[in-house]
């Protein structure tokens, strides 16, 4: 079988990793771009009021995304280890079950938010003051929410196919379009966070429609097919996604991961510092975002050449895969870290003026968030490796670490210590604690590690 253009079997690993790096740090990075631009103009349009009430919304979606990613990275690596053992139909039939459960999981997460909009603002941390514009952003950008985890899943697959620059455009097409009608509806036509919404909304459809329509007619082995819904077929399918999800647990605990530190953070931040503490942190949690693509997109960079050599038994490939990746993640880790230690004023300004107390609060805290950035990204690139070769119990542990036993302890007992700057440090101590303990883990079971047996 000729199963793509790219020979993951055979190729340099340096130059596979490349072919897969470039593309998809570009199309994740501009994924990240497609909030940061609401940010950008709604704090230029409507102040730093837009930029909290738009950050209250985000956990939320983040869940729905790592929900994605979660579904995604698990059809992906069980499509790609039976691509290696030259079994494509069950390939597509994984693929298009995974496609399948996330537009209903979608649609069973966007409804109850579109009927009790204020409940779910209440919940997600909303103060009075806000509440009225948190509505009006929830309206316009749930509805959109279907397609958002189309993306998520579907640039998986696409990547995996043997395209990796479509994915990365489709990425790209989304991203130009919001910027451009954000700037249409803020400024123009002065619909203020609503007019974020929707055009974060239109980007997401347009993007979206691009991933299906490759996946239904273009794509080389992992095209959609129709499926059965006898009984027996639809108990395979809850068995197929049980197992993907099994095995993107980790990937969903990522994207928990920012969502709790986004919820826990904006309360600490309204009890310390009030709606400007939010704000700013809102600006902090604009760029976030881009710091875990990074990590994301080595991690999904690697992740196919890992998957199928490891199908195949080929461990040095495997463990050559794994080591790149981590020299990447440190690479770009200590370079993101530099930007935000010398460039904070630089960075806050691009959403609102200097001259405010968000922007002030933000530029103070910067540089000390930024000190977890380097173990931020190798931790997810340690974690996309188990992930890959199918270690669930490792990959979910170590993304339960950092995303709740050390993040939430942190933002609780760090601020009592250190003040508001213990809160800028809290996410940094959770990443800096879990990579201790994946080296613990790696001294006591480094032979285990590139081990291709088919261990959980």
């Amino acid at each position: 079988m000729q199963r793509d253009a790219i020979d993951l079997s055979t190729v340099n690993i340096f130059t596979l990793f490349r072919k897969y790096l470039v593309p998809t740090l570009l199309g994740m990075l501009s994924i990240s771009a497609v909030t940061a631009a609401d940010g950008i103009f709604v704090g230029r349009g409507v102040g730093s009021d837009g930029i909290a009430a738009i950050n209250i919304c985000v956990p939320l979606l983040m869940l729905l995304v790592g929900a994605g990613l979660m579904i995604g990275a698990g059809c992906s690596v069980v499509a790609s280890i039976q691509l290696s053992r030259d079994n494509v139909k069950a390939a597509r039939l994984n693929v298009t079950q995974a496609m399948a459960f996330a537009g209903l999981l979608a649609a069973v997460i966007s409804l109850p938010v579109l009927l009790f909009p204020e409940r779910a603002a209440f919940l997600l941390g909303s103060s009075e003051h806000l509440m009225p514009i948190v509505k009006d952003y929830m309206l316009w950008y749930v509805p959109s929410w279907i397609f958002q985890i189309w993306i998520s899943v579907s640039l998986f697959v696409i990547r995996l196919d043997g395209a990796p620059r479509m994915a990365m455009w489709c990425s790209v097409v989304t991203s130009a379009i919001n910027v451009v009608l954000d700037y249409v509806f803020i400024f123009p036509l002065g619909w203020g966070v609503r007019g974020a919404a929707f055009a974060t909304s239109l980007s997401l459809v347009a993007g979206g429609t691009m991933a299906l329509a490759y996946l239904f007619f273009f794509a080389k082995n992992l095209r959609l097919i129709p499926l059965k819904f006898s009984m027996t077929s639809l108990k395979l399918s809850v068995r197929n996604i049980g197992y993907q999800c099994r095995i993107g647990s980790s990937a969903l605990l990522g994207e928990a991961t920012m969502a709790i530190l986004m919820f826990v953070g904006n309360r600490v931040f309204m009890r310390y510092l009030g709606d400007d503490g939010v704000g700013a942190f809102g600006i902090a949690c604009y760029y976030m975002p881009f710091v875990f693509m990074i990590g994301n997109a080595i991690a999904q960079s690697a992740q196919p050449i890992i998957s199928y050599n490891y199908g195949l038994g080929l461990n040095k490939r495997v463990r050559d895969t794994f080591k790149l990746a981590l020299y990447t993640a440190a690479v770009f880790g200590i370079a993101v870290m530099a930007v935000f230690i010398t460039l904070p004023d630089m960075l806050v300004g691009l959403f609102i003026c200097l001259d405010t107390p968000a922007a002030g609060i933000a530029s103070e805290g910067f540089p000390y968030i930024s000190a977890g950035f380097v173990c931020f990204i190798l931790n997810l690139a340690v974690i996309g490796y188990f992930q890959s070769v199918e270690r669930v119990v490792p990959a979910t542990a170590f993304a339960l670490m950092r995303g709740l036993v050390f993040l939430v302890p942190s933002f609780v007992l760090l601020p009592k210590v250190m003040g508001v700057k213990g809160i800028w440090l809290a996410m940094p101590l959770s990443e800096m604690l879990t990579a201790v303990v994946i080296l613990l883990y790696y001294a006591i079971s480094s032979r285990k590690w590139f081990s291709c047996s088919n261990a959980a």
